[in-house]
């Protein structure tokens, strides 16, 4: 609750020598916007010592006083215990995205990337025939570099296959591009489209909420949207 608010609440149950302490803490400390339990109890108790004896608080102001008090202590202890449950979940997710490394992966994205003449394996579903279907892909600023048209399709997953060139026939530097695909239908209309990627797990970080994994090859996903996970093959023959 910020201070302004605070006291628009308030000003109808505490007094002037009351509202001087709240101002006075507040423009002491330089502090802040929120008017938490320890200011409003030393409101309270102000008020208690500045009453007037022949005009005591009436039982009904005091105890609707203590009801705003134990309304804030329960907000108080709800926000810190969320608080408290959104750390523990994400070092669980982190301890859980750690058993990911090193594993073949398939999950929801939109990145392909292209490292020493190899390009990444990106494929896309539709639920209905598509009458066309065209992929652009962009760079890391957003410019597009190729538009592939892929012409009619089947419903069911499909493969996106890409050469690194641009749209002047040039190939592209190495690294990781992004997605955009758009399918139609026989009148034109916009068919739903859901891409996925696959790779192999490299690293795992914790960014904007959301726990990541970094596969190989620079592209990243997040680890919710897995829904593949493939256990790496042995190298060499069998002996």
């Amino acid at each position: 609750m910020d201070q302004a608010g605070a006291m628009q609440q308030y000003n109808g149950i505490f007094g002037q020598a009351e509202r001087e302490l709240f101002s006075s803490q507040t423009e002491g400390t330089g502090s802040s916007s929120e008017m938490g339990r320890n200011e409003f109890l030393k409101l309270l108790v102000t008020q208690l010592e500045h009453q007037d004896p022949t005009d005591p608080m009436k039982d009904e102001d005091f105890v609707a006083q203590l009801a705003q008090f134990s309304s804030l202590e329960q907000l108080t202890n709800i926000s810190e215990g969320v608080s408290s449950m959104n750390q523990s979940s994400d070092k669980g997710h982190m301890l859980e995205a750690v058993n990911f490394l090193g594993k073949q992966v398939s999950a929801e994205g939109s990145q392909i990337s292209k490292e020493d003449g190899s390009i990444s394996s990106v494929s896309f579903s539709l639920e209905e025939h598509a009458a066309s279907v065209n992929v652009n892909i962009f760079d890391s600023r957003g410019n597009i570099v190729r538009t592939i048209e892929s012409g009619a399709q089947q419903a069911g997953r499909h493969t996106i296959r890409w050469d690194g060139l641009d749209y002047t026939g040039s190939q592209v530097p190495d690294g990781v591009y992004s997605l955009g695909i758009r399918a139609a239908g026989m009148n034109g209309e916009p068919l739903p489209v859901d891409t996925a990627v696959s790779g192999t797990v490299a690293g795992v970080k914790h960014s904007g909420g959301s726990t990541i994994l970094t596969l190989k090859d620079g592209r990243e996903v997040d680890l919710m949207n897995i829904h593949q996970v493939v256990e790496p093959q042995p190298s060499g023959g069998q002996g």
